[in-house]
């Protein structure tokens, strides 16, 4: 104990290690670094060399996969403020980890022997709360797996081709490394060489409007509409969205006055996924959208992964849905500024649109022609969101109507349908 807080009061220059007491085996690093504190538990001794002003995301990586292990691992450690500090092959051995080491996020593989990735998230979601990224391929299975990963605790997920690694690792590389730091809550801004954050490509943010501690006066009451009061409804989400979508769009009622389209950033298997999976949740009908599709009320319509999804009203004053890979440089691919801008050029004060959990601000330049054109919008509430990025951006730039919980956005949509007041006790509202 003398030595360890000799050691917190002064910075020592000596060569990182990790020793693994039951082997014996010592792991150096390269070069040498300061000593701030170190980690000691039943099997490993761990010298870290970060302090509290330049805090390191600690990462359990669990892959069946000894090349997706390490792959994976050399991916994470590729960015300062991220440390592996253990993997595990299968889904047993990564419960005990987890309940262990307490990382602050796990890379969870779907596929593995003993015990696979769902039955270990259920176990970890129970004994141990962590926020979890799932590892997914490239199938229609994997899509159906991750989606369910989603529902029982997950975080969020990243797809993976272990056939085509190299020439997809710079893509899975950013989006892995940016979804552990979105969904890790440590904040890692004050490092050199942490990411920025993520903005939509080619835009702006709006300046934010708000003064310090006006973005939390925003209002938490639910609002009052009325059947016919909008003509259309427009989502954005992303990370942690689909269960959010899930709780908003499977009690409304049939009768709902106004059509729905969802740009959720997903790629393409997944968003077909998901559109069939919340047509089986919800007396709606939900279907991924196609180019030319007339828009009907009381139907979802899912933007398709890999292309922006739009609205366009014909001078016989008709609302269809345009599908397009323009612009082809956009950061997300169904963009959320894509599509609220559109809604707000076709149906200009009749619009609604709500904004989700995500990462990043997308979404934030396509709410202000929303708003400027008399549109309503709706953000998710700081403490539901598995990300506070995409909401937030909105609420800071002072676009926001109401700042509500998932639940809470669903009762206020369901006062469009004529049949809410007759049903209105399914809502815990008056009518």
């Amino acid at each position: 104990m003398a030595l360890m807080r000799w050691i917190r009061s002064f910075h020592l220059v000596i060569a990182a290690i990790a020793i693994d007491w039951e082997s014996g085996n010592a792991e150096w690093c390269d070069g040498y670094c300061f000593i701030e504190r170190f980690v000691l538990n039943r099997d490993r001794c761990v010298i870290y060399t970060d302090s509290e002003r330049n805090p390191v995301i600690r990462v359990l990586v669990v892959d069946d996969s000894a090349f997706m292990r390490k792959a994976i691992s050399d991916m994470i450690e590729s960015d300062p403020a991220l440390t592996v500090i253990d993997t595990a092959r299968d889904g047993e051995i990564a419960v005990a980890k987890a309940k262990d080491l307490k990382p602050d996020v796990i890379t969870l593989d779907i596929e593995m022997p003993n015990k696979d990735g769902l039955e270990a998230l259920r176990e970890i979601m129970r004994e141990c709360p962590t926020k979890v990224l799932m590892c997914s391929s490239l199938t229609q299975s994997g899509s159906v797996e991750a989606l369910r990963a989603m529902k029982i605790g997950a975080c969020d997920f990243i797809t993976k081709d272990a056939s085509n690694v190299s020439s997809t690792i710079k893509d899975m590389r950013d989006d892995l490394v940016a979804k552990i730091k979105a969904v890790s809550g440590v904040d890692t801004s004050g490092r050199r060489g942490g990411s920025p954050s993520v903005h939509a490509r080619g835009a702006a943010v709006p300046a934010k409007t708000l003064r310090s501690g006006e973005a939390s006066r925003i209002s938490r009451r639910i609002p009052v509409y009325k059947p016919g009061e909008f003509e259309l409804m427009v989502i954005g989400s992303s990370t942690g969205g689909p269960p959010v979508l899930e709780t908003i769009l499977k009690d409304l009622p049939l009768d709902m006055s106004v059509p729905i389209v969802v740009a959720q950033h997903m790629p393409k298997l997944f968003t077909k996924s998901m559109s069939d999976r919340l047509d089986s949740l919800s007396v709606l009908k939900v279907v991924q959208g196609e180019s030319g599709m007339p828009l009907s009320p009381g139907t979802v319509y899912i933007g398709e992964g890999g292309s922006h999804i739009r609205v366009r009203k014909s001078s016989a004053g008709r609302m269809a849905i345009e599908i397009s890979d323009q612009p082809s440089d956009a950061l997300y691919k169904p963009c959320v500024n894509e599509l609220f801008t559109s809604a707000a050029k076709a149906v200009g004060s009749g619009c609604l649109g709500v904004m989700c959990t995500g990462m990043g601000d997308d979404g934030a330049i396509g709410a202000k022609p929303l708003k400027d054109a008399g549109g309503k919008l709706l953000a998710q509430n700081e403490s539901t969101c598995v990300v506070y990025g995409m909401p937030k951006a909105v609420v800071e730039a002072g676009l926001a109507d109401a700042a509500l919980s998932p639940e809470q956005i669903a009762q206020a949509i369901g006062r469009l349908a004529p049949s809410f007041s007759r049903g209105s006790e399914k809502y815990g509202l008056a009518g």
